[in-house]
């Protein structure tokens, strides 16, 4: 078992008398070093106990153990068992060995805690995330017998479109560890490439794992995969669907060795898969990657540092690339695999601009969808030979709401809170409290009515069934996300990130209200606006129109309309690098009340060149202000980028000093959180 850092020398502890009836410690490597499950940050650390005999055989390094600790019965992980310890008092026994199952493997363990060391948590707290919760009767199935089996190197296939696909195939079947950020070409064919990357990295002799954003990529990769191995078992997907006894056989095949290869969505980035040669994670960009319970790790971190510690390869894919992404091939840790610029023009579709300002058409139905002429014709002509994808923002009905009258925003007398509507029926109620507003009243202008200010998913459906008469139209969203779409003509409204498949690719996209997406008051905006526009446009067809609504003058809206993510990630690094925001730097979020920040920042030694921005009131707090609660704020902490690891260290000994003294306000420390203003 790996040592865990941070443990003094040895020495001999003193041990209970023996007596009668007494228990007896075993007569090799007698004390256990334990972490406990607690998650305060002073007690982050091993705690020595004595292994009882009875218990010797199956007290084993990584095993779960139930220990006494401050007078209470915890679940705990047996780290490791040594021969003396630097205890000075009297070591209490192991109380019960729930399983004799190692869970824990000496990488995950190390791994687990340079995650708490990095984002300033505990090795609790990651281990919460890494080790799933047992289920004894799936622990006591037989296992089945080991199949000896090894797939043959694969044909490049989609890499072959790629100049250094191939290459970066070849390196995997021989066992070497290539790291690449991959900007794919648009089209259905990802998957694939995926699963020839794994089948490479298994034709060598290791372990592949692929951490996708949701269950429909993960079933898509998890088909590929078992077409590419031949309907192998030596594959498994850990997602949330199957229920947790089901998810739990799957990762104890990983466990065990049986399953090489794992694919799965954001939890399964601690599987414990043997001999690792290649970890994937695709579209890093997605807010669905953000981890968040504490310490709020994310997967592109993880990964990376599992590459870097296993001696693995590394895949780093999307339509787009994020700053994050760029960074690493800045520095020379990974190696952009992007296809010719040829290549990309003959797959690519035809994006177009229409302003929001633009001219509407002149008939009716135009107007009742909100479409320009140019949007309303492609979607026309489109529908003759398939579907065409709208996609829509907001989800709902009508999310945001304004005075009829002065255009101000309607919100709740009693929270401040924004109105909204959920059907053309109902009457106004607050998104905040939930109260109704059936009387509600301007406080500019007195006026009674209101107006759309922003249209969300199922009022855009409403709208273009109107303006369509005879066409199906179809939504997807938060309310039942579509999986696949025929051939057949249909409209189908959907919001970012739940765009269904459609056979043979779509006939044409509209990309609508394109200034919610670059309106955010977000680091991110534009980098994520373009992120949202390339993965609905690349399920167009090659060379199928697509509309974007939004000023064609915009960086991110060029960077569609060329199909050139790079250049558009470039920019935004070098934005970010100067005005000191991350990736350029590291920073830390902290939030709570002003008090405890205070404390927390006075007991913080910062690194040099550390800077302390706010703290500022938390938006949208106002709700919890209303109720009596403390007012909440939040600090940042900007630091250079090779001061990050001092950073969470000082924060870690910080919230230690402030855990030990038992402080009553916490504060959320976050490193690097994806929103930031």
């Amino acid at each position: 078992m790996e040592q865990i850092p941070g443990t003094a020398p040895k020495a001999t502890p003193r041990r209970r008398p023996a007596g009668k009836g007494a228990r007896r410690p075993a007569e090799t490597l007698p004390v256990a070093r334990v972490l406990v499950d607690v998650s305060l940050s002073h007690l982050d650390r091993p705690f020595d106990y004595l292994v009882p005999v009875e218990m010797d055989a199956a007290a084993v390094p990584g095993c779960r153990v139930r220990v006494r600790f401050a007078g209470q019965l915890v679940d705990g992980f047996l780290l490791d068992r040594v021969a003396d310890s630097d205890h000075d008092g009297r070591l209490s026994f192991l109380e019960r060995v729930v399983s004799p199952e190692p869970v824990l493997t000496p990488e995950i363990a190390a791994l687990g805690r340079e995650i708490a060391d990095r984002y300033a948590g505990t090795l609790a707290d990651v281990l919460r995330l890494a080790v799933p919760p047992r289920h004894a009767r799936i622990e006591a199935e037989p296992p089945p017998e080991p199949e000896e089996w090894r797939p043959d190197p694969p044909a490049p296939g989609p890499w072959a479109h790629y100049p250094a696909g191939p290459s970066f195939l070849t390196a995997l079947a021989e066992g070497r560890a290539p790291r690449a950020v991959w900007t794919a070409l648009p089209g259905p064919h990802w998957p694939e490439a995926v699963a020839r990357a794994v089948q490479a990295t298994l034709a060598g002799g290791r372990g592949a794992l692929v951490v996708l954003a949701d269950g429909r990529q993960v079933a898509r990769v998890d088909a590929a995969l078992a077409e590419a191995l031949e309907g192998s078992s030596r594959h498994v997907a850990l997602t949330a669907e199957p229920g947790p006894a089901e998810r739990y056989r799957r990762w104890l095949a990983v466990l065990r060795g049986r399953a090489r290869a794992v694919v799965g969505t954001r939890a399964a980035m601690f599987a414990p898969v043997r001999d690792l040669g290649l970890v994937v994670l695709w579209d890093d960009g997605d807010d669905v990657h953000a981890e968040p319970h504490a310490p709020y790790p994310h997967p592109r971190e993880v990964l990376a540092l599992r590459a870097h510690r296993s001696g693995a390869g590394a895949l780093i894919g999307g339509f787009t690339r994020t700053a994050e992404a760029t960074v690493l091939v800045e520095t020379g840790w990974a190696h952009a695999l992007v296809a010719e610029r040829q290549r990309i023009r003959t797959v690519m579709p035809r994006v177009r601009p229409a302003g929001e300002d633009g001219e509407l058409a002149k008939d009716e139905a135009a107007r009742t969808a909100r479409l320009p002429v140019l949007a309303l014709r492609t979607a026309r002509q489109a529908l003759r030979d398939g579907p065409v994808l709208v996609q829509v923002p907001r989800r709902g009905y009508l999310p945001g709401l304004r005075c009829g009258r002065c255009r101000e925003p309607a919100r709740c007398a009693a929270c401040q809170g924004p109105l909204a509507l959920r059907s053309s029926h109902a009457a106004p109620y607050c998104r905040w409290c939930g109260r109704i507003a059936g009387d509600w009243r301007c406080p500019e202008c007195g006026g009674g009515r209101v107006r759309a200010a922003v249209v969300g998913a199922r009022r855009t459906a409403e709208e273009l069934g109107r303006a369509f008469p005879g066409v199906p139209v179809r939504t997807s969203g938060r309310d039942g996300v579509l999986d696949r779409v025929g051939a057949a003509p249909a409209l189908v409204v959907s919001t970012p990130g739940a765009e269904p498949v459609a056979d043979g690719g779509y006939a044409a996209a509209l990309l609508l209200d394109g200034w919610v997406l670059l309106g955010r008051a977000d680091l991110r905006a534009a980098e994520e606006a373009l992120r949202r526009w390339m993965n609905a446009a690349a399920l167009v067809r090659p060379a199928g129109p697509v509309i974007v609504l939004a000023d064609g003058s915009l960086p991110p809206v060029q960077a569609l309309l060329r199909w050139d993510p790079v250049t558009l990630a470039e920019r935004e690094l070098a934005d970010r690098r100067e005005l000191g925001f991350p990736p350029a730097v590291r920073m830390a979020s902290l939030t709570g009340t002003p008090a405890a920040i205070r404390e927390l920042l006075a007991e913080t030694r910062l690194p040099p060149g550390a800077q302390v921005l706010g703290p500022v009131p938390v938006p949208g707090e106002g709700i919890g202000e209303q109720a009596g609660e403390p007012e909440r704020q939040r600090a940042l902490v900007r630091v250079p980028r090779a001061a990050g690891p001092a950073l969470g260290r000082a924060l870690k000994q910080a919230q230690g000093v402030r855990s030990a003294r038992r402080a009553a306000d916490p504060v959320r420390v976050q490193i690097d959180p994806l929103e930031l203003i």
